[in-house]
């Protein structure tokens, strides 16, 4: 392998290689295509004439994204994710307003399917809690999901 960067032939070419196996986010291509590229003028062209022919584009990773970790993860969580990929937040918005009028529902299905019984003490509603926590649902997701009413003390 040569030392030598990409043409900008070579260069879209690879893009396009990356683009078709996945969507990626801009930021995200740009740093796979970074050590390849002549100069960072010449990425940033490339980038621009893949977003203007609709190649590129953060929406459509950011809903991609989303509905791929909507089965696993909250909103809060693949909102954190979309940010470590350099989507804007408005875009984030709009991908994760689905999945935060649906968190309930996904919280249940997600303790039904790791926790079979029900929690038998607060040691084990507090793990559960933990366990959404992690997963990025919100406080008052998870108090509903572990069947807690707002004024009972844990």
């Amino acid at each position: 392998m040569t030392d030598r960067p990409d043409t900008s032939v070579e260069l879209t070419a690879r893009a396009l290689r990356h683009l078709a196996r996945r969507e990626h986010s801009r930021k995200e291509l740009a740093r796979k295509l970074a050590p390849h590229a002549e100069s960072g003028e010449a990425l940033e062209a490339l980038l621009d004439a893949l977003a203007a022919k609709k190649q590129l584009s953060d929406s459509r990773y950011a809903e991609a994204r989303a509905h791929q970790m909507l089965r696993k993860y909250g909103a809060a969580r693949i909102a954190l994710d979309l940010r470590g990929k350099g989507v804007a937040d408005d875009t984030i918005a709009a991908a994760t307003a689905a999945a935060g009028a649906s968190d309930l529902e996904r919280a249940v299905a997600i303790l039904r399917r790791r926790f079979r019984a029900p929690a038998a003490s607060r040691e084990e509603r507090a793990r559960r809690a933990r366990f959404l926590q992690s997963r990025g649902f919100p406080f008052d997701v998870i108090r509903s999901a572990l069947g807690l009413s707002s004024t009972e003390p844990e």
